[in-house]
């Protein structure tokens, strides 16, 4: 039996039933349960630092939005009609959009990569009003940084390409810092766009006409769940890239720059705790990473032709050999 944002299960004990009503949260992600799996796990173990265990003494209704988009508001209001007590958003700003249009009561605890007040999901960082806190990876604004250790890496690429969803609401801010930072490099700058399978085939072909000489993939959760298509892609154009996270050279990308993702979806967890544990979400500050992973592959960097200077090697975290 559903009870206002808990379950009511029962345990034996003795000759008797008792009966203990636990919290639901509602986890609303655009992405798929397969893709999102090691930052779900990571979710359930912030859950477990607040004393919180998944099937025990509370419980999580998942809504897999498989990148359609367009499925997240009917998600949203399902999980607002089942009475859920709070909803993690999380792949991207979609789904925290769709909640915060779904809910005004129902705390919403938000995880992705844009600027949550640029985005009108909240007015401030440090006191957000109403029901919706959250953490940002920041990792959209981490675009130009990206694109100088790219530059230090192929300081030759007269033409270097951007990939974006370019369905994402991330896809213009993004687009906008590249643009400003290639400008003062003086670099020219080629954005794609891509979102389906075939369109990143399509881009890649593109890509090889207009003679890009390196890649910033955008950070994305379509680009997330596409990882092994984009690398190897990457691999047959001979094509030096940088990703938002560890796990594109971990699986032989070329380089990445970005924050923990593990360690934000942790965050996220133990923010959807306190708020179980009676925490209001404006009392919550939105979080930002304070610390960010520089990953290098060097077998891949062989492979490409190419010598990564110490300058980037020196401040490495982790050196894929």
């Amino acid at each position: 039996m559903t009870l206002i944002g808990a379950v009511a299960v029962a345990w034996p004990f003795g000759a008797h039933a008792q009966r203990a009503i636990i919290p639901v949260i509602g986890y609303l992600s655009s992405s798929s349960r397969d893709v999102h799996a090691p930052w779900t796990a990571a979710y359930r173990q912030g859950l477990t630092e607040t004393g919180y265990v998944e099937g025990q003494n509370v419980a999580l209704e998942y809504r897999w939005a498989e990148d359609a988009l367009d499925r997240l508001p009917a998600f949203a209001d399902d999980l607002v009609r089942r009475q859920v007590a709070v909803i993690f958003a999380s792949g991207g700003p979609a789904p925290a959009l769709a909640a915060k249009a779904a809910t005004a009561t129902i705390p919403i605890v938000f995880e992705f990569g844009a600027d949550p007040v640029k985005l009108g999901l909240v007015a401030s960082f440090n006191r957000p009003p109403g029901n919706i806190t959250g953490l940002t990876n920041m990792s959209a604004s981490l675009a130009a940084k990206r694109l100088e250790l790219l530059h230090e890496l192929v300081p030759d690429a007269a033409v270097i390409a951007l990939l974006v969803n370019q369905t994402s609401p991330m896809a213009e801010p993004t687009t906008a810092e590249v643009q400003t930072a290639a400008h003062a490099l003086g670099l020219q700058i080629q954005v794609i766009g891509a979102s389906t399978e075939r369109e990143l085939d399509t881009a890649f072909v593109i890509l090889a006409e207009r003679r890009a000489g390196a890649l910033i993939v955008a950070a994305d959760p379509f680009f997330d769940k596409q990882r092994d298509q984009l690398l190897a892609l990457e691999a047959r154009r001979a094509l030096p890239a940088i990703h938002q996270w560890r796990h594109f050279p971990a699986a032989g990308g070329l380089i990445s720059y970005g924050p923990s993702l593990a360690n934000t979806f942790r965050r996220a967890g133990i923010y959807t705790g306190k708020i179980l544990e009676g925490a209001k979400p404006g009392d919550l500050p939105v979080e930002q990473p304070t610390t960010f992973e520089l990953v290098v592959n060097l077998k891949t960097a062989e492979a490409l032709g190419l010598t990564i200077p110490r300058s980037i090697l020196s401040p490495a975290d982790e050196v894929i050999e």
